[in-house]
């Protein structure tokens, strides 16, 4: 049972961090600014990412 809950919650953490990556930078693009990534950047910021959202979730 508690693999199912870790893996759910990397799941949903790791969905999340898209989510929230993709929506700052939507933002900034309608602010003016042009980001573009290259895959190796956009992994890191996703990972990194998703360990914040981990760290959230636990308090």
């Amino acid at each position: 049972m508690k693999y199912i809950y870790g893996l759910t919650n990397l799941i949903t953490c790791l969905i999340s961090s898209t989510v929230i990556i993709y929506s700052i930078n939507i933002i900034a693009g309608f602010a003016g600014a042009d980001y573009s990534f290259s895959h190796g950047e956009t992994f890191v910021i996703w990972i990194l990412m998703a360990i914040l959202l981990n760290n959230c979730f636990k308090r």
